[in-house]
């Protein structure tokens, strides 16, 4: 079934870098890239302005890799893992015929846009897809909560985080089958429950500038139009 009417103007979706290795746990599956791909494309059809964060997981976690060794040289090395995926989203929205511009927080002119906001925006005014790179460009943030600052930069109507569950439980849901979902939920009771939503600055980030973000599953395709043309699909969180 396809939808015609949309209920968001500008979305920022994150995405996991595990999200682009498909199961594989390392590197990009062509495939899996390729889908994703095809669905923001769909989504940029209906008019929607759609910037992307995505992580590096499926290269370099840095917060895992910190344990061995200096936690700001594992947090740089994790930034470079996330242009890589960048640079991958944009070749594949581009063979979608969908225009998409690579804007890194760590400049590197040889291979990409530096992160400047007003320029961001001018790319989304503009009908291009925005793939910010490199988190927030500095140690001790997570690419959650570079998600939660570019959607506040860009004025974006809701933060979008993709991941292989339906949405927020009160627990694991992959170890507990009986595991409850969250229909709605603030992020006021995501902090007080301790619920492994988003890290605690990127929740604090949301809730204090009044930021919806809705968890919904990846792996479902087509949820990304759903989600945009207002279906209930995933968790609802609001401050």
């Amino acid at each position: 079934m396809r939808y015609s009417k949309r209920m968001y103007k500008r979305v920022v979706l994150k995405l996991s870098g595990e999200a682009l290795a498909a199961g594989r746990g390392f590197g990009v599956d062509g495939t899996r890239i390729h889908e994703i791909a095809g669905e923001i494309a769909e989504v940029r059809e209906l008019g929607v302005d759609v910037g992307i964060v995505v992580g590096g997981g499926n290269f370099f976690r840095g917060v895992t890799q910190a344990k061995e060794m200096d936690r700001v040289s594992a947090d740089h090395m994790g930034m470079l893992a996330t242009v890589i995926n960048a640079l991958a989203i944009q070749d594949a929205l581009e063979k979608q015929g969908c225009h998409a511009r690579v804007m890194s927080a760590i400049e590197m002119p040889q291979v990409c846009e530096p992160y400047i906001r007003r320029r961001a925006i001018l790319h989304l005014e503009k009908g291009r897809v925005v793939i910010f790179a490199a988190g927030t460009g500095n140690p001790y943030f997570s690419t959650d909560t570079a998600a939660s600052l570019r959607a506040m930069e860009i004025k974006a109507d809701v933060l979008l985080k993709a991941t292989k569950v339906e949405g927020i439980f009160d627990a694991d849901p992959v170890i507990k089958t009986d595991a409850v979902k969250f229909e709605q939920i603030t992020y006021m009771e995501i902090l007080r429950l301790g619920l492994k939503v988003m890290d605690t600055t990127a929740v604090s980030l949301c809730k204090d500038n009044n930021l919806p973000m809705i968890i919904f599953n990846m792996s479902q395709p087509g949820n990304i139009r759903r989600v945009i043309c207002g279906e209930k699909v995933g968790s609802l969180v609001t401050a």
